[in-house]
């Protein structure tokens, strides 16, 4: 694997990986690895108005280079120590270690500057799009659309089951499900869409180690029905940021997304749901419908979610991922909707087939889960 990597994408991997290979030996200190909303991509812009890639800061005249664009006005570049980016680049050693890793579970890496790194994220997300894509399974799965359906991870088993119908049917359709992976609403929407025969995209914030080697993710990942994907090193375990800020990903692959629950104000469900109806730059996002409504959802109605049109058949799934549904103005009602039946959420959801194994010490906070 370390020869597919190309030299911008190794370059990208010394400035913002922390490739995590083992535990330090006491008093060791490693470099911090650039931020990547922040410091990498100030960096990459400054690289492209020089007409520059990463790749030369590997090249013979890196210094020349890296002089050059840690001038010219920008703040945030100007702010960086050229010590500390000529350490992060000095990190070869480390990469080899940590691909030959990754390559004993099939994990591949994909930056920006790659020709596979899914088209729908540079297009949608623009800078925002993640430096770099880990990930295992057919790449290929990551362009194909589909419906994204994400929720809490403590539900009621009236909507893991709905949940799973919602993957089933999207896959009976020829349709992909896009989620977070994790337990609750985004696994059983992947389990669905699995069991179904149909594909399945999990975009993880953690252990995406973890969940490539997963015994019951292997058949899928094998045979082209699932793909497994995190902007985080395979390695990271949960961090709540992490966790919410892969919602773009998950937003930004799919063509339309459905909100099976949601706390207001609370989790990386709302979390994920309000940015993307702030943004509307990705896909719509619709909520669930049916089997009693909550405080949640009708808030998210209120911002601008569109009640789920419940499609019964390919063709009226296919106008709603095609956008070609109308878009109904919320009313008054819609907007103080509250549930009749009370919350729907519990303690312990259904164990699914899709099993990430995430590390379940990420509390409410991580129902961002899907993020």
């Amino acid at each position: 694997m370390s020869g597919s990597l190309s030299a911008n994408t190794k370059a990208i991997l010394l400035l913002t990986a922390p490739l995590i290979v083992g535990r330090l030996a006491p008093g060791d200190r490693s470099v911090e690895p650039l931020s990547l909303n922040r410091e990498y991509n100030r960096l990459a812009k400054r690289l492209r108005e020089i007409e520059r890639a990463p790749a030369d800061l590997l090249g013979a005249d890196a210094g020349s280079v890296l002089a050059e664009c840690l001038g010219g006005g920008d703040s945030v570049a100007e702010s960086l120590d050229p010590g500390r980016i000529e350490a992060l680049l000095g990190r070869g050693m480390q990469l080899s270690l940590a691909v030959e890793k990754w390559q004993a579970r099939a994990i591949w890496v994909l930056s920006r500057a790659d020709d596979g790194y899914p088209s729908r994220l540079k297009a949608r997300l623009r800078e925002k799009a993640p430096p770099v894509l880990y990930g295992c399974g057919h790449q290929h799965l990551m362009d194909k659309g589909g419906l994204a359906v994400v929720g809490p991870r403590d539900v009621g088993l009236n909507l893991i089951d709905y949940a799973h119908e919602v993957g089933a049917f999207a896959a009976s359709s020829g349709r992909a499900v896009i989620s977070g992976a994790a337990r609750g609403v985004d696994r059983a929407a992947m389990a669905g869409a699995l069991s179904a025969g149909g594909w399945a995209v999990g975009v993880l914030g953690n252990d995406l180690a973890r969940a490539a080697t997963h015994r019951q993710n292997r058949s899928a990942l094998l045979d082209g029905h699932l793909v497994v994907v995190s902007p985080y090193d395979p390695a990271a375990r949960f961090v709540a940021g992490h966790a919410m800020a892969r919602n773009h990903s998950v937003y930004g692959l799919a063509d339309a997304a459905l909100v099976v629950e949601a706390l207001v104000d609370r989790g990386g469900t709302w979390a994920g749901a309000t940015a993307q109806l702030e943004r509307r730059s990705a896909c719509p996002v619709y909520v669930r419908s049916t089997l009693g409504r909550s405080n949640g959802l009708a808030a998210l109605e209120a911002r601008g979610a569109l009640p789920w049109p419940n499609p019964q058949t390919a063709e009226e799934l296919g106008a709603v991922l095609n956008h070609a549904v109308a878009e109904p103005p919320a009313s008054a009602e819609q907007r103080t909707l509250v549930a009749a039946s009370g919350s729907s959420i519990v303690a312990e959801p259904r164990m699914l087939p899709f099993d990430q194994r995430a590390d379940d010490s990420d509390g409410e906070a991580g129902d961002g889960d899907e993020g």
